[in-house]
C-alpha cells in the first residue's frame, strides 16, 4: 500500500493522513478492531464528529487497502492491514526509494549520514555490518 502524499511539514501520522484519518488509525492500532460506531464514540471524547463522516473516512481507508473491513452481523468491523510499525517501515522504505530515484543514491545516503548526530556506537556497528552483508551478497 502506497501513500501518495507525504507531507514534509507535518508531524507523525499527519505526514501520511489527514487529521481525522490519523486519529482513526491511532485508535485502531490501539484497539485492533472496532465498528464505525465505536470509533465515533471514542473520537467524540475530544469533539463531536458525525457518524457519516467517520463511516466515509473509514471506508476510504479500507478502499485504499489501509484498513480491513469484515462483515459481522448487521455491521462491519475494521482493523489495520498492517501494524503501526510495519506501516511506518513500509512508508519510510517507499519514501527512501523515491528520494533515491529523484536525487540519486549518493546524495540521499550522504544526507542521511549527515543527519546522524550524536548517534550511539551500537547503531554505527549495525550500519557497518549491514554494509558488509550487502557487499557479500553482491
Amino acid at each position: 500500500m502506497k501513500i501518495n502524499k507525504f507531507k514534509v511539514h507535518e508531524k507523525g501520522l499527519n505526514r501520511f493522513f489527514g487529521p481525522l484519518e490519523a486519529k482513526i488509525m491511532d485508535l485502531l492500532w490501539e484497539k485492533e478492531e472496532l465498528s464505525i460506531k465505536s470509533v465515533q464514540t471514542h473520537l467524540e471524547t475530544d469533539k463531536a464528529v458525525s457518524f457519516n463522516t467517520v463511516m466515509t473516512v473509514m471506508n476510504r481507508l479500507a478502499d485504499k487497502g489501509i484498513l480491513n473491513k469484515r462483515h459481522v452481523g448487521r455491521s462491519f468491523l475494521y482493523s489495520p492491514m498492517l501494524s503501526r510499525e510495519d506501516f511506518l517501515n513500509t512508508q519510510s522504505k517507499e519514501l527512501t526509494y523515491e528520494l533515491m530515484d529523484e536525487f540519486g543514491s549518493s546524495v540521499v545516503v550522504n544526507h542521511m549520514l549527515d543527519a546522524l548526530q550524536n548517534v550511539d556506537e551500537g547503531l554505527v556497528a549495525k550500519l557497518e555490518q549491514k554494509i558488509k552483508d550487502w557487499k557479500k551478497d553482491r
